[in-house]
């Protein structure tokens, strides 16, 4: 069995319990719904990468800088997530920093025998990050819109009934 497939089917679990409970639960500040979009954009651009270049020296040292820089730029939401995590999503979070770089690895370990598993692996993960875009910068965000302003609505019709109820 694939070690990429194994590690692949992992992370995609605990990134929909992150998502579907977690993320839906709290909600996400601006800061994350840009952010988590650019992490999964860096997991794209490697297997990518990996899917589509022959493994030569010089593919060897770009795949291996992309996969770095993808496990650093993953963390960078960590200063916002400390506010807004509960300590569940926190170890939910550390999973991920643990396979994410287990997963990049695995897919250079089996580059020339998996290529068409990356690009297929690829599909989902696009269709993850424009759900990540639309669902997140477009859907939610005006149902927020609208939930502040019915709360502001609701909040001066009962200030307004206790003023004039009098």
């Amino acid at each position: 069995m694939s070690a990429f497939l194994v590690a692949a089917g992992f992370q995609a679990v605990v990134i929909m319990v992150d998502e579907f409970f977690y993320h839906h639960k709290r909600g996400l500040p601006r800061w994350e719904r840009i952010g988590h979009p650019m992490d999964t954009a860096t997991v794209l651009a490697c297997l990518f990468f990996i899917g589509l270049a022959p493994r030569t020296p010089l593919n060897e040292i770009i795949y291996c800088s992309l996969a770095i820089f993808s496990c650093f730029f993953i963390t960078k939401d960590e200063w916002v997530h400390r506010k807004h995590c509960s300590a569940a999503e926190m170890w939910l979070h550390a999973l991920l920093f643990v396979v994410h770089p287990i997963l990049l690895f695995s897919a250079y370990y089996e580059w020339e025998q998996n290529q068409n598993l990356f690009l297929l692996a690829s599909v989902g993960i696009v269709i993850f990050f424009i759900y990540q875009i639309v669902y997140w910068n477009f859907i939610e965000y005006k149902l927020q819109e609208r939930r502040k302003a019915a709360l502001y609505t609701r909040h001066t019709e009962d200030e307004l009934y206790e003023y004039f109820g009098e």
